[in-house]
């Protein structure tokens, strides 16, 4: 399967922020979907179904494991309070005093989560340490296609401390 890509002046990356900025006048829909538990609950969600038929008229792949992981990002984009265009794991790593936003370890979980819930799990608990500020079409771009490239990326991009455990 060829990688999905959200950008700005492309349909679906249009789309996507669009949609992500109409929560701030659905709150309603923003709250029902920073409340669900997980994917499940997102998917019966109507302000996620309303993004999925757009995108769908749009071309969006009929596809359920493209769904659940764009089900996934919505969830997690309903978090996201501010666009930001920091590189994500550039962002985990930043320094709040002598520590990192997100611990070596807490990044060394999200980097092995074995299937999409599991990173939606880790993701909603990591956002609030970011302040709840994201990239948001890369944040969904790389949910969306969540696999060994996309962690490569991350760990590349992530600023490892010189001491372990730091």
């Amino acid at each position: 399967m060829s990688p999905i890509n959200f950008r700005q002046n492309q349909a679906w990356g249009d789309l996507l922020l669009r949609w992500w900025q109409g929560l701030d006048d659905d709150r309603g829909g923003r709250a029902a979907l920073r409340r669900a538990p997980d994917i499940t609950a997102v998917v019966m969600l109507p302000a996620y179904q309303r993004l999925h038929q757009r995108l769908r008229a749009a071309g969006w792949p009929a596809d359920t494991w493209r769904d659940d992981r764009l089900a996934a990002a919505a969830g997690l984009l309903a978090h996201v309070k501010q666009h930001n265009e920091q590189a994500l794991p550039a962002a985990m790593s930043q320094r709040d005093g002598d520590k990192p936003r997100l611990s070596v370890l807490r990044f060394m979980r999200l980097l092995e989560s074995p299937d999409i819930d599991s990173l939606f799990a880790g993701l909603r608990r990591a956002l609030p340490l970011l302040q709840h500020q994201a990239d948001v079409l890369a944040l969904a771009t790389d949910v969306v296609n969540w696999g060994d490239a996309v962690k490569k990326r991350w760990a590349y991009g992530y600023d490892w401390p010189d001491k372990a455990g730091s």
